[in-house]
């Protein structure tokens, strides 16, 4: 096999346009002394091909979880994953490395999750080694400073280490290692919460560039709503390990129809002084999510609660126009 199509393969199924990603009753339990921990519980999504999905909800809600899920560097419980209609579950060893060609990961701490004891040079040139798609040394040095170039690392930082390195920098070193492999898709996990609000915005532009110009798919995971807003087409909101509502961005923003996603959206902070909006505060418990009671998750913070709330858990319904909501109140 020549090094172009080593570049080049994909998993099976490939295809341009269309639905990448699938996501069908994906499941993670973790076991407990006191019981199963579901922390991801009948999820399902799907992304299209060149857009971006952002999930959003409280911290310990389970969208990270989400993310690690997909690339398998945690298994899930139940479910299926079709990446380009193939399952990735059910791939072997050999198979999955293969795939992690075309999905990867963008954590969230850029600190953590660089090697400290590796230079920028060396942590970029990592996958690519490990893939073992550049043996020319001459090739491989090529194609890391193409890396740090398209994303906006300087040639003079190639021997730095991370801890010479501002958040920005480094963050933008997560990115490089991320695009090392051409992928089509990338999990972003609040690529830009643990930096700046200045340094924020060049990382979301740089992100952005980075779609257009290679068509890329993101799953963006985050819990500040003003940055989701800003990246992504559609988002889905994450309540206590359930997708609770999911819409198109600016349906979402305009139209929110469960009352989570609704106080959720009241906390955002508008730069306005003539324009206000009544803030929704969640009064109640957050209920354990080791072997939740049956009924709505949110039931026992939901102002608007009935006993059918505490008894039955409500489905996803179509509300139209790409709009799901899964609350008993709301009428379709």
């Amino acid at each position: 096999m020549s090094k172009a199509d080593m570049k080049n393969q994909t998993v099976s199924g490939e295809a341009n346009g269309g639905t990448i990603l699938e996501v069908r009753g994906l499941k993670k339990y973790f076991p407990t002394k006191r019981g199963l921990l579901h922390a991801v519980d009948d999820v399902n999504f799907s992304i299209e091909k060149g857009k971006t999905m952002g999930l959003v909800g409280e911290s310990g809600c389970g969208k990270s979880t989400v993310g690690r899920l997909l690339l398998r560097l945690t298994e899930a419980t139940e479910g299926e994953i079709l990446f380009y209609g193939e399952d990735l579950r059910k791939l072997d060893k050999t198979a999955m490395r293969h795939a992690r060609r075309k999905i990867q990961i963008v954590f969230q701490d850029p600190y953590a999750s660089l090697d400290g004891r590796k230079s920028v040079f060396e942590s970029i040139a990592e996958p690519l080694k490990v893939q073992k798609l550049y043996p020319d040394k001459k090739e491989l040095e090529e194609k890391v400073y193409e890396l740090m170039a398209t994303a906006g690392l300087a040639k003079r930082l190639a021997n730095s280490y991370p801890h010479e390195l501002d958040g920005g920098r480094r963050q933008r070193v997560g990115i490089a290692r991320a695009l090392a492999l051409n992928p089509d898709f990338l999990v972003l996990d609040e690529p830009v919460s643990a930096l700046d609000v200045s340094i924020q915005a060049q990382v979301l532009n740089l992100m952005e560039e980075l779609q257009e110009k290679f068509g890329l798919t993101y799953l963006f995971i985050s819990h500040d709503l003003s940055v989701v807003k800003h990246i992504s087409d559609t988002i889905a909101v994450m309540y206590l390990g359930k997708i609770v509502e999911t819409a198109e961005c600016r349906d979402l923003f305009s139209r929110p129809l469960h009352p989570y996603t609704q106080a959720l959206l009241s906390a955002v902070p508008i730069p306005s002084i003539d324009y206000h909006v009544e803030r929704i505060v969640l009064e109640g418990d957050v209920p354990s999510p080791i072997n939740p009671e049956p009924g709505c998750r949110f039931a026992g913070r939901c102002r608007f609660c009935e006993e059918r709330c505490h008894k039955e858990m409500p489905e996803l319904k179509d509300m139209g126009n790409g709009h799901f909501v899964a609350c008993h109140l709301v009428n379709g």
